[in-house]
């Protein structure tokens, strides 16, 4: 008689997430380098969100509606590189088999714009949820602007993976503290509560409460769920989408390393391969019996999520059909928005930021300069999300008629983000990476070092972030050294990609903040002065060649004999010395260096027209010596601070550690002289 095929089995949710282990533990022991612990004893759990809850599409990763998911605990890459890949992104087989090599698309921590599908760059531990925290905001910033009755357009979730190490870092603190303080109801946070960290068993260093910390923050929390239980984690995941106003972790009891039977639950499991031994042997435990990166035909079409992407996609675009047709101007702005484009009247703005500087007179603080700046285009330029570390009024960041945001009423473009310069770094990464929005944040420039590695991963991610950091030298005064940066300029300019930015007056600050909203692929801090500086004749012409980073300010009235570097304060140091030395016939070009960055990426010929190779250079500012050898070499002079200040009013600190035009002047006239030496050429000059 003749019978019907039987119907396929449907796959377990064990099969499927032990598909997720054997990736892992493959593509470890493959580059003989990585940590399978954590996809091992996560996979679970991601099995359950990303095959039940997760509202993604493989074919368009950055769909504006998307669910964020970020993997905060970021050694774990091969628990997020294997989804993606069994999910349908663009990330074949052959990327998991090149995991951890040179060019792959899986470097050993998830890179943002390398990976398609990673949404932040994660491996520094607790960032990843701070970030996820801006991208959750974020969200709800954008529903409060763009969401109509009928129309919720902007309507996604954040959902993020953290282990022990994340929460043991205090930025873990600031960002949960915040997402709590705020009621940021749509981020659902997974701990993987395992106990184990690279060290052994955390008990020896990690007893928190973390449940009840987290409670006190003002977070829903469901605790004590076996993380390997998907029946458990679904009804989690369920209560947590309910939403009541609060942000929820659900801490999920895990082995670290589920299915090694000799290393799960222990170190050893954390950030090393298993071997080929321990790896036959959890093929056997997990009942996988394939080959190293093979997966079977009926548990690869079970995680395929193309479908049900596309399904989710096509629902919101025919919402956004509606939206348009029922609010076109607020759908073309939502477009533009998360497009990263700047408004169509963009030159306008920018032109009356940089007017109104034209006309000034009196000494002004580049800080007062950087909000008279804001109060013009901030008004016009609705994606500028400002805030400040609790000092407002000090930073002065927030312009005239700022919407604050405040607790549980999610609308606004100003947050005071407390006492947490680290986690409002974090934080505004996140706002960025969402898109929708240009975050800037300030502080005072010393406690950029609290912030710093934030500042880093912004750079490394090449995104649009900006940083506000006054109160830039001994020029902030009686404070004294404890906040008084030296080594901050030159260590902010270390890093790659990122822009300083250190304006002497107004129309340099104008410049500056124009730059940093124009510029798309990296983030720009900007130092600015406590105390007043005096204001440079200013037009067009000028505000074009400071866009260059380094330009001729000041000529000298003669071939010039001898160069002048300065930023910031100290530009009108150098242009005091410049007049010093006129008087003695001596010709000095004053040149101001706002970035040192964009001057380093301008042609050879505009840098050689404004720093002559065959002309003495000397450069002055009140931070650190060092850096300013590039510019003026070993025969050069740098006028600087090689030591913490000192509490005494600003006028006096400069004179104290001889940061003056006298100090400058006398620097220019030895070099002169020693190149107006018989048989001086070439040698190396006094460097007194």
């Amino acid at each position: 008689m003749f019978k019907l095929p039987e119907a396929p089995k449907p796959v377990t949710h064990r099969r499927a997430a032990n598909a997720l282990r054997a990736l892992a533990m493959d593509a470890v022991e493959a580059a003989k380098s990585g940590h399978p612990g954590m996809p091992m004893g996560m996979a679970d759990i991601a099995e359950v969100l990303w095959n039940h809850f997760l509202e993604h599409d493989p074919a368009d990763p950055k769909w504006p509606d998307r669910d964020r998911f970020v993997i905060s605990n970021g050694h774990g890459s091969m628990l997020l590189y294997a989804l993606l890949h069994l999910s349908g992104y663009e990330l074949p087989m052959e990327e998991l088999r090149r995991f951890r090599q040179l060019h792959s698309r899986t470097p050993g921590h998830p890179e943002y714009g390398v990976t398609p599908g990673v949404e932040t760059s994660t491996g520094p531990l607790g960032q990843g949820l701070a970030n996820a925290v801006g991208m959750a905001l974020a969200e709800r910033l954008l529903a409060a602007e763009f969401n109509r009755p009928g129309f919720n357009v902007v309507n996604h979730r954040t959902y993020v993976f953290v282990g022990d190490g994340c929460l043991m870092e205090g930025i873990s603190h600031e960002a949960a503290s915040l997402a709590g303080t705020l009621g940021l109801d749509r981020l659902i946070v997974f701990y993987d509560d395992n106990r184990i960290s690279i060290d052994g068993d955390v008990d020896g260093w990690f007893r928190d409460d973390t449940p009840a910390r987290f409670q006190a923050y003002g977070w829903r929390v469901l605790s004590d769920i076996d993380g390997h239980d998907p029946e458990s984690l679904f009804r989690a995941i369920l209560a947590a989408k309910g939403g009541d106003g609060r942000p929820t972790l659900i801490c999920c009891k895990t082995v670290i390393g589920k299915g090694a039977p000799n290393r799960q639950g222990s170190a050893k499991v954390h950030g090393a391969p298993l071997g080929a031994e321990e790896i036959a042997l959890a093929r056997t435990a997990l009942d996988w019996p394939y080959a190293p990166f093979a997966i079977p035909a009926d548990v690869a079409a079970h995680w395929n999520a193309r479908l049900r992407g596309r399904e989710a996609h096509h629902e919101w675009e025919q919402r956004m059909y509606g939206y348009a047709k029922a609010h076109p101007d607020l759908a073309l702005e939502f477009q533009r928005r998360m497009s990263g484009v700047l408004p169509q009247d963009w030159a306008d703005t920018a032109e009356q930021m940089r007017a109104q500087h034209r006309a000034v007179a009196k000494a002004v603080a580049t800080r007062k300069s950087s909000e008279q700046v804001l109060d013009a285009c901030a008004p016009r330029l609705p994606e500028l999300f400002g805030g400040s570390a609790d000092l407002t009024e000090s930073n002065l960041t927030r312009w005239h008629d700022a919407a604050v945001v405040q607790p549980r009423q999610l609308s606004g473009r100003y947050l005071s983000w407390g006492v947490r310069e680290f986690g409002m770094a974090a934080a505004m990464n996140g706002m960025a990476l969402h898109g929708g929005y240009i975050p800037f944040g300030g502080t005072f420039a010393v406690f950029s070092d609290y912030a710093r590695n934030a500042i880093r991963m912004a750079a490394l991610m090449r995104i649009r972030v900006i940083h506000v950091l006054t109160h830039d030298s001994i020029g902030l005064g009686e404070d004294g050294p404890t906040h008084q940066p030296v080594e901050h300029a030159a260590s902010l300019r270390l890093i790659p990609h990122l822009d300083v930015w250190r304006p002497c007056d107004g129309a340099e600050t104008a410049v500056a903040w124009q730059q940093a909203i124009q510029r798309d692929d990296g983030p720009s801090a900007l130092l600015l002065s406590r105390q007043g500086l005096p204001e440079n004749p200013s037009d067009a012409e000028r505000e074009a060649w400071i866009a260059h980073g380094g330009y001729v300010l000041s000529e000298a009235d003669d071939a010039a004999q001898v160069v002048l570097i300065a930023t910031g304060s100290e530009v009108a140091i150098a242009l005091q010395a410049q007049t010093l030395l006129a008087e003695e016939g001596i010709a000095a070009r004053v040149v101001s260096m706002p970035c040192t960055q964009a001057f380093d990426r301008q042609h050879g010929t505009w840098r050689h027209a404004v720093l002559p190779p065959a002309i003495p250079r000397i450069a002055v500012e009140a931070a650190h010596p060092d850096f300013w050898r590039k510019y003026v070499g070993l025969e050069g002079a740098v006028i600087g601070l090689a030591e913490f200040g000192e509490s005494a009013p600003a006028a006096q600190l400069f004179d104290h550690f001889g940061i003056n035009a006298a100090a400058v002047a006398e620097a220019a006239r030895v070099r002169v002289r020693n190149l107006q030496r018989p048989g001086t050429a070439g040698a190396a000059l006094s460097l007194n």
